[in-house]
């Protein structure tokens, strides 16, 4: 049986509760597999997304649909190492990593 996380869409509620995300730039730092980085999309955001593991963008990418690859951009990199520019985003997003 696969594993269902938040089945009840507290996590999305929550997400909502926050901020209007349409056109936000957010920087989720830690995505794993994309399955945060893929709600925040589905609630409007432009999302860069990074992780340290490899594989697990490797992932990420294999699971983005197309509705969401204008939203979102996956790279392997680094909380200490973020290729940006100051001031690029409007939020950043460091959920579930620790």
């Amino acid at each position: 049986m696969p594993l269902r996380v938040d089945p009840e869409e507290n996590e999305m509620r929550a997400l909502k509760g926050i901020t209007d995300w349409r056109r936000k730039r957010v920087l989720e730092i830690g995505c794993g597999e994309g399955r945060l980085t893929r709600r925040l999309a589905q609630l409007g955001a432009l999302v860069s997304a990074t992780d340290p593991d490899a594989q697990l963008i490797r992932t990420a990418r294999r699971k983005l649909v197309q509705r969401f690859a204008k939203r979102i951009d996956y790279e392997v990199g680094t909380a200490e190492q973020i290729d940006h520019p100051s001031e690029s985003f409007d939020i950043v997003m460091f959920a579930w990593v620790l």
